[in-house]
């Protein structure tokens, strides 16, 4: 856990992006009540804007590309308003004393709600119906011999944080089994009776009929799925990623796809964002694909307004803060 005590008023910096599209009145006003009399509150909608106004802010709510960072030198604290931070972590961030925190432990739901979209899409072969339209009744007969039945499959977790106890949550209610691993040590739950660790991986993919990506993005899990993985893999096993890429190498997957190694691919994030018109995963018919919209939720926001109203209380007592992010490890 990590303490932040900051006595006094502060200068706090809200920066809206795509998770946070604005802040209400009454939104402002929670801020201000959380915050230690006499903070001030200045809400900017893009970065050059946040680079203006930098020099004095103490806690910046929003995101912190590199340049925002150089143009604050009093800043002590940043709540993203991203649930992945890779790109927040450049050598000057990740190496600093500003301390990082956001929703960690606050995205599972919306992600696993799009996860088991997609894996239904494929499994059910709705995402063929939809593709097919008024011509998907001379195609009945071949949709049925291929849909599959989720009860009694196996669900491989890779990541057992919000998100891959939330897809084990659901994977439970549709009668499935659930094996998970971790890079650390971490409480089984879930309908999960035990966390691996990383090293049996191997066993994980030979067992696993559906591979659940919920991992982060970091050095480590870069390319984690690659020929060498998919090889891994049951044969005929579907994968689904809700949360980076680049944790899959888009050519490994694309050959595992057509060889029959990989039934099927659901993806809310693609190797390369935007996906080339080009790429060959947009030939596929064993692949569905959503815009990297999993993230979004009614919700949302609102959970993390409340978040960072609750980290801004703590840091007038030194209370451990919430959903605090280890810079070093990338989580």
């Amino acid at each position: 856990m990590t303490n932040l005590h900051i006595d006094g008023p502060v200068s706090i910096l809200v920066l809206l992006g795509i998770t946070l599209p604005e802040v209400s009145e009454a939104d402002l006003a929670k801020i201000q009540a959380a915050a230690a009399p006499g903070s001030t509150v200045k809400v900017v909608s893009n970065v050059r804007e946040a680079v203006a106004v930098a020099k004095d802010v103490d806690i910046i709510f929003g995101f912190i590309p590199e340049a925002l960072f150089q143009a604050a030198p009093r800043l002590r604290w940043v709540h993203a308003i991203a649930s992945g931070v890779d790109m927040f972590l450049y050598p000057a961030m990740k190496d600093s004393q500003v301390v990082l925190t956001g929703e960690k432990g606050l995205v599972g739901g919306h992600l696993a709600d799009t996860g088991f979209g997609l894996l239904l899409a494929l499994t059910r072969q709705i995402a063929t119906s939809i593709r097919l339209g008024p011509e998907t009744w001379q195609a009945r007969e071949a949709m049925r011999r291929k849909e599959v039945e989720l009860e009694g499959l196996t669900m491989g977790i890779v990541g057992f944080g919000g998100t891959g106890r939330a897809m084990a949550r659901r994977a439970v209610a549709f009668g499935m089994e659930v094996l998970a691993i971790d890079e650390w040590p971490v409480a089984p739950s879930d309908g999960v009776k035990e966390v691996w660790g990383r090293d049996r991986l191997p066993e994980l993919l030979a067992a696993s009929d559906v591979v659940a990506v919920c991992c982060p993005l970091t050095a480590e899990t870069r390319s984690l799925f690659n020929d060498a993985t998919f090889t891994q893999m049951k044969r005929g096993a579907f994968i689904v990623n809700v949360t980076r890429g680049e944790i899959i190498d888009g050519d490994a997957l694309v050959k595992a796809l057509q060889d029959g190694r990989c039934a099927g691919a659901g993806l809310d994030v693609a190797p390369q964002e935007p996906l080339p018109a080009n790429h060959p995963l947009w030939t596929l018919d064993n692949v569905v694909m959503t815009p990297h919209t999993a993230g979004a939720s009614q919700l949302r926001a609102p959970r993390n307004l409340q978040r960072f109203c609750d980290n801004l209380r703590r840091i007038q007592t030194g209370e451990p803060l919430l959903g605090v992010v280890d810079k070093q490890l990338g989580y």
